[in-house]
């Protein structure tokens, strides 16, 4: 789950990081009144999507006057935001932050994540703040510096030290620089986010340091002991077809292409998408039902697939271990009738009750086609669909 930089802001202020006074707006009149009650002569107009790289889209403007915040409130605000993050469509923008201007001498990166190599939190932090980390990774590496944190010790000073050096944190910085370190650190570990990054953390003028942007994503398998975090969801940013698989407990990404799945499994339905590219089509979504499918998750399964105008056919795979085979061969049916499909469908399974489930495929009357193996199967839901 990803949520907006104001609302990141909004955690890492209760966890002691310093950030600029911002007000989140939903209309022009909104951005101009923010601006007022912010006071100053300068103020940010933000676009707030789920996405990075905002001002190089143009999200992202500094106004000088009440009537250059009016202007740009209304020029960002509705705009369909394009970035390297968002695809060629872009995100519409709903939602804005109007910000008080800060006084930038430096900026800097920094971020929490998990490492799954080490099994540890990696704190990286790079001199090239403001930039695409990405581009600082591939151009200049050595200016990435990365600390691991042992859980049970937490993020030590010497380590915040150490990072802050690296990055050229002025002696008369040093100590509120590791501080923040320290309460980032802080706030990743105990919102179980995945991802907590400040993109630029600056220097200002007088020395202080503080967080002008953050960027944060959650374990969703841990966010039924944050329910202030789940408040902060914001479905205008998310696929309809993904929100609608989630009230059915169904793991579902949208894809490009035009071959729909439905595994069980995260790992074979992987494995099911390499497949059908391997014999030259592309798949049309993830989609694990996990080993809990009932009848209602898959006919819900088939009915969010076939909402995609591009899915010319399914693929259904079922290894049966905990999920028994005969269960998802009466949901397939089932499935079918009820959204009267009208696409091939080619079915493969194999485990327990295997044979009552294909007894039950090969007496429904339907045009289904059977297979043994993964590469039958995606030869014939290729063929069938070419």
């Amino acid at each position: 789950m990803k949520i907006h930089e104001y609302q990141g802001k909004e955690l890492l202020k209760k966890f002691g990081v310093t950030v600029p006074r911002g007000i989140p707006c939903f209309s022009v009149d909104e951005a101009v009144k923010a601006a007022e009650t912010l006071g100053g002569k300068v103020w940010v107009v933000k676009a707030q999507i789920h996405a990075g790289g905002r001002g190089k889209g143009g999200g992202v403007k500094v106004a000088k006057s009440l009537d250059e915040v009016r202007t740009y409130a209304g020029q960002i605000l509705g705009m369909q935001l394009k970035t390297h993050q968002t695809g060629p469509e872009g995100q519409k923008v709903n939602r804005l932050l109007v910000e008080e201007g800060a006084d930038i001498k430096k900026e800097y990166y920094v971020a929490a994540l998990t490492d799954r190599a080490t099994q540890k939190v990696a704190i990286m932090a790079s001199s090239e703040g403001g930039m695409d980390i990405e581009e600082v990774a591939h151009a200049t590496p050595e200016k990435i510096i990365k600390v691991f944190v042992d859980p049970a010790a937490g993020l030590t000073d010497a380590q915040a030290t150490e990072l802050a050096n690296g990055i050229g944190v002025p002696a008369g910085s040093l100590a509120q620089a590791v501080d923040t370190l320290k309460k980032l650190y802080t706030c990743y570990m105990e919102t179980d986010a995945s991802l907590a990054e400040i993109n630029p953390l600056i220097l200002e003028g007088n020395g202080n340091i503080k967080a002008i942007d953050a960027k944060f994503n959650f374990d969703a398998n841990a966010l039924y002991r944050h329910p202030e975090i789940v408040a902060y969801r914001d479905l205008d940013e998310e696929d309809a077809d993904e929100i609608e698989a989630s009230k059915f407990d169904l793991a579902y990404i949208s894809l490009d292409g035009n071959i729909g799945c439905l595994v069980n499994g995260a790992g074979l339905a992987m494995a099911t998408m390499d497949t059908i590219k391997l014999f030259g089509a592309e798949p049309a979504n993830f989609l694990d039902v996990g080993g809990g499918a009932t009848t209602e998750k898959v006919t819900e399964a088939f009915k969010i697939m076939l909402k995609n105008t591009k899915v010319k056919g399914i693929l259904v795979n079922i290894f049966g271990g905990i999920m028994k085979c005969d269960t998802i061969a009466n949901g397939v049916v089932t499935a079918a009738r009820e959204t009267h499909l009208a696409v091939p469908l080619v079915v493969r399974m194999k485990g327990t009750n295997e044979d009552l489930g294909k007894k039950i495929l090969a007496e429904s009357g339907l045009p289904i086609i059977t297979a043994d193996s993964m590469a039958e199967a995606a030869t014939k839901i290729v063929a069938t669909v070419k």
